[in-house]
């Protein structure tokens, strides 16, 4: 029967990429599925022999690890040089966005506050 080696939903192009390389270069017996215009299945890529499951599941945490290591030094050296995301940045790039949401908070409190407020009169 069939295992679920790796969901490919939110997940980017690149890394399922290298995901689909990574196993074709192993020598795995997989295939892939797609949700479908309703989303009603599941993108993922599936192993065919449950014999290779043990062996898939261990290069794909070897591979998940690097991966981790890499997008961790990425960001590392980022904030070394005072480039790394952060949340004033966030703020400075989408001024509107940012007052937008915050109008949108303020109203949802004063209609979820209104009914209590009319009772202290």
């Amino acid at each position: 029967m069939a295992h679920l080696l790796f969901r490919l939903r939110h997940v980017t192009d690149e890394e399922a990429l290298e995901v689909r390389q990574l196993l074709d270069e192993r020598g795995f017996d997989i295939y892939e599925t797609q949700a479908g215009f309703f989303r009603l299945g599941v993108d993922a890529i599936w192993l065919r022999n449950p014999h290779q499951r043990e062996a898939a599941e261990a290069a794909l945490a070897e591979y998940q690890a690097e991966r981790q290591v890499k997008a961790r030094q990425a960001y590392d050296d980022a904030a070394a040089r005072g480039e790394a995301p952060t949340l004033w940045r966030r703020l400075a790039a989408h001024p509107f966005q940012v007052l937008l949401v915050m109008v949108a908070v303020v109203m949802i409190i004063l209609i979820t506050l209104l009914p209590f407020i009319g009772l202290i009169d």
